[in-house]
């Protein structure tokens, strides 16, 4: 059975989707905020009702928003909440954004949703009792060699001048396929097995908190490039399976 937590962040992912689904391909309004990024009336209002559910649930909880900002982050638990990740996507209509919905106790990440509502995909987990995509279990691959195995990169910007990009152009003349999934599909295809690793350079936590939870629930190790655990200021990504992780990570130091 699912814990109230996990229940509440479905039913806020899925009052979610409503709201995304009625905005979207509407010809939006986008205002680029301080940090210039786009952001659209779908995107404030989609936290709300997400903030609104949780907080009637849970109103001793931390909410660490995109749009609508903090809020207790010191407590015990604290919800990390992108309303639609991929806003320019969204805004160009095309299928590449999603919800993703995040809690984290004392620290730690437990559950994770990412939703893509338009895309057609729902992946869920709690830390200790599985992953699912529409309904589904699912598992990370037993691929343990990079000849082996598919990597998905993405938000490259800052690897591209750092001293990994060598490594990575050798990493990926290893690799028996790499391509550039992005945003939530290449976590929830790393959590189903489909691929084998996923690298990234340039992430928010807001953007792969959910899906971290996903992966680790699905077998997979998640961590930043230096082979930590995530935190609030994580950066980038090394995502995989249990098997192959240490290997990529040893490929990029």
């Amino acid at each position: 059975m699912n814990s109230p937590f996990l229940d509440t962040a479905l039913e806020a992912a899925r009052a979610a989707a409503d709201v995304i689904r009625r905005y979207y391909q509407n010809n939006l309004k986008v205002t680029i905020k301080a940090d210039k990024t786009p952001v659209t009336d779908a995107d404030v209002e989609t936290e709300k009702v997400i903030r609104n559910i949780i907080s009637s649930r849970f109103p001793a909880h931390g909410f660490y928003g995109e749009e609508t900002g903090q809020s207790a982050m010191d407590a015990e638990y604290l919800w990390l909440v992108d309303p639609i990740d991929g806003t320019k996507a969204f805004v160009r209509e095309y299928p590449m954004f999603s919800t993703q919905i995040a809690l984290m106790h004392r620290g730690q990440l437990i559950v994770g949703v990412s939703s893509a509502p338009v895309y057609g995909e729902l992946a869920w987990a709690e830390i200790g009792k599985g992953a699912w995509l529409n309904d589904k279990p699912i598992k990370v691959s037993e691929i343990d060699t990079v000849e082996g195995g598919a990597i998905s990169a993405g938000n490259l910007k800052t690897l591209a001048s750092g001293p990994r990009w060598d490594r990575f152009g050798k990493l990926v003349a290893r690799a028996h396929r790499i391509r550039g999934y992005g945003d939530f599909l290449h976590y929830h295809l790393l959590a189903a097995g489909k691929i084998d690793a996923v690298i990234e350079s340039d992430v928010n936590i807001l953007d792969v908190a959910a899906c971290s939870v996903i992966v680790e629930a699905a077998g997979g190790k998640f961590t930043d490039l230096e082979g930590k655990a995530l935190t609030l200021e994580t950066t980038s990504v090394l995502a995989a399976n249990s098997k192959l992780h240490s290997t990529v990570l040893n490929a990029l130091r």
